[in-house]
């Protein structure tokens, strides 16, 4: 037998080749996985040839490091061959890895066959010696090479298919995998080389025309070193640029998500908008024409947001609609939608199994928002006017569905707020009506259409005059002199209210100058603030300016707030009375005994007068309680040292017994009525030789 032996350099090469080309393989494998359509048959080629070439290469390497006694050459037609066998059992390795799961009998069956390629390039690649007489194979070693082989194949396929995806250290572990992978080829290929025994004066076939020569190691190892270098930097580099595709493309969803969000949501309380909320009717229109059934939809106005934001600013006010959206949400079936469409409007669209389920749904809601919130330490109280609609019924698309609401939310606000109204077409009119009143209201201050009349106010006692409270009018062009209340509501609504406000103060403290100077010295102006004016915070400095613009004396006016406006946040009240009582501003309760009052706040506020409400008066002398009221009321003032005036005296009992109480002041039809300023002395003048003819 010839003895052959071994180039440890050119072993230690073969197994660092092996190593490399199981490394490629696995990377490709990621490559051709994350690939899609052309792209991924382009990298399952290129990677067929580029495993193919590197185990082939690692083959032929270890038989240029073999060497007998005689010289040796490898004929090219079986060498190409061989060639080709690991090239399409690359690619068969590729293909089975890239499916979407590999069972174990696919495996095995895989396995089997990539090992009988692996095996019968390397014996294909022992033939290409041609040598004379042929190789002899132990069989145990010969077995041994096939079955490590199929075993390798095994290995291998079930490593590549494990680490395909790109999870973290996915590139550690396939360096690891790598190695294992290629000591598992080096050995087949080894043990093959040891199966094979050369009879003495064996001779090589294929050393005239085959390949032979020391420069052919380096040629062949240059060769798989470029191509498999290739192959793994271009992995590398595809992958890197997928991977930067990957995060634009994530960056892209997660900007256009954001995009879409800030399109069809609220950016205050993260409720759909008006946009979504109008796609959402239109989607349960739609359902409702397929499958039937109904659906209901419910304006939700804040009532008494406004003095809230005004009197504690947009940050609270920001908050508290932050709670309210958040409180009315936690109540929600899947199915309903609630949107936020405007400063404190929301609207609630949710399916019904009956019509008549709303009215549920709305008394819930109105409940839900007449509980006290807690907000950056304060306590807030808010109320809720809803409007609804019911689908089908009250409008055939989303638009008329939305303005039928609005115009039952008005509804059910005039009609006392704090509840809900169902539409009904008379209101359609009604909303009408508003609307253009709002228009008209808006233009009325430009085009001075408000007027201010005077009621005056007498000395219980001396039945004298003392002064005057100014009543606001609208006289507009179309409907002629407008009470408060057809107006009112509105101009605190839109936040009207704070100019027209101030223009009463401006002309009130105006018209009392003027009497002044006509020599009524003991005098003072009452004006009436609304709840909205009082919370606004430029309530003290507008005071200030009417005064020192018409050089009015601070004590000769008399600024009335109702009792509950003062009650409803008594803290913030009391530092704003404050104020305008260190001003020297007279203050007076007004519609005392109709609220909920604390005393013991109503004994720290600066208060210089109670106003005992018309509503008492009125029944003074049918009522004992309202009779036992009043007294209670006087007694009180007087007990705090607060002159009582008593309002709406309509006759002389009522007069009398107001008198003899101990009322200090009175007002009344019976006293006079409400006149512009040009009749206001006229009046007194006619009303006091009245009096002293009846003397």
């Amino acid at each position: 037998m010839l003895t052959g032996s071994y180039s440890s350099s050119l072993v230690l090469i073969s197994l660092c080749v092996a190593i490399l080309a199981s490394y490629t393989a696995l990377d490709l494998t990621g490559r051709i996985a994350t690939a899609k359509g052309r792209a991924a048959y382009l990298w399952m080629g290129g990677g067929a040839l580029a495993m193919g070439i590197g185990v082939w290469s690692m083959h032929f390497i270890g038989m240029l490091a073999f060497s007998l006694p005689i010289d040796l050459g490898y004929d090219l037609a079986l060498t190409a061959f061989s060639l080709l066998i690991a090239v399409l059992s690359s690619g068969f390795a590729l293909w089975l890895v890239s499916q979407p799961s590999l069972p174990g009998l696919q495996l095995a069956f895989g396995a089997l066959i990539m090992g009988a390629g692996i095996a019968c390039m390397h014996y294909t690649g022992m033939a290409a010696l041609r040598m004379l007489p042929g190789i002899d194979y132990d069989p145990t070693l010969f077995g041994a090479s096939l079955l490590i082989a199929v075993g390798a194949s095994a290995a291998a396929l079930w490593i590549a298919f494990r680490l395909r995806a790109h999870t973290p250290y996915v590139r550690q572990i396939r360096g690891l995998a790598a190695v294992v992978m290629g000591f598992a080829i080096v050995g087949m290929h080894y043990t093959g080389m040891a199966a094979a025994n050369f009879p003495d004066g064996s001779f090589c076939g294929a050393l005239g025309s085959g390949l032979q020569g020391d420069g052919l190691v380096y040629l062949v190892l240059i060769t798989t070193l470029a191509v498999l270098a290739v192959a793994l930097l271009t992995s590398v580099l595809d992958a890197r640029l997928e991977a930067r595709t990957a995060e634009l493309a994530r960056s892209l969803t997660l900007a256009n998500q954001e995009l879409t969000q800030l399109a069809l949501h609220d950016t205050l309380t993260d409720l759909p908008n008006r946009t979504l909320l109008a796609d959402r009717i239109e989607q349960a229109i739609a359902k409702v024409a397929e499958q039937g059934g109904c659906f209901a939809l419910m304006f939700i106005d804040l009532d008494g947001f406004k003095p809230v934001n005004d009197a504690f600013g947009h940050h609270i006010g920001d908050l508290l609609l932050k709670a309210v959206a958040a409180r009315l949400r936690g109540h929600l079936h899947s199915q309903d939608t609630l949107a936020r469409i405007g400063g404190d409007e929301f609207v609630l669209l949710v399916e019904l199994q009956e019509p008549d389920d709303a009215m549920d749904v709305a008394v819930k809601q109105v409940n839900l928002v007449s509980r006290p919130f807690r907000v950056a330490e304060h306590d807030l109280q808010l109320s809720a006017s809803l409007g609804i609609v019911l689908y089908p019924g009250n409008g055939q698309d989303q638009h008329e569905l939305l303005r039928n609401a609005d115009a039952a939310m008005y509804h059910a606000k005039s009609a006392g707020k704090n509840g809900y109204s169902f539409f009904d077409v008379s209101m359609n009119s009604n909303a009408r009506q508003q609307l253009q009143l709002l228009q008209d209201l808006r233009q009325a201050l430009e085009q001075r259409q408000f007027r201010l009349h005077y009621q005056p106010k007498f000395d219980a006692q001396a039945c004298q005059p003392i002064g005057a409270e100014a009543l606001l009018r609208w006289e507009h062009p179309q409907q002629g002199l407008l009470l408060p209340d057809r107006f009112i509501g509105l101009a605190e609504k839109t936040g009207l209210i704070i100019p027209i406000g101030e223009w009463v103060l401006d002309e009130a403290c105006r018209q009392m100058r003027q009497w002044l100077d006509q020599g009524h010295h003991g005098w003072r102006m009452a004006v009436n603030l609304s709840a909205i004016q009082f919370c606004h915070t430029g309530l003290v400095e507008s005071v200030a300016r009417a005064l020192r613009q018409n050089g009015l004396p601070a004590n000769c006016l008399t600024l009335e707030i109702t009792e509950t406006t003062a009650m409803h946040d008594a803290d913030a009240s009391l530092t704003v009375l404050q104020r305008l009582s260190d001003m020297g501003v007279d203050l007076s309760i007004d519609d005392f005994g109709t609220g909920y009052s604390s005393l013991m706040y109503l004994k720290r506020l600066p208060a210089n007068e109670l106003k005992i409400d018309r509503g008492f008066v009125r029944d003074l002398e049918q009522d004992s309680d309202d009779a036992a009221i009043v007294s209670a009321i006087v007694a009180l003032g007087q007990a705090l040292g607060l002159r009582i005036v008593a309002e709406g005296v309509e006759t002389d009992k009522q007069q009398d017994f107001l008198t003899r109480l101990g009322c200090d002041s009175l007002q009344g039809y019976l006293l006079g009525q409400p006149v512009p300023a040009e009749q206001f002395m006229g009046k007194l003048q006619a009303m006091g030789q009245a009096n002293t003819a009846v003397g």
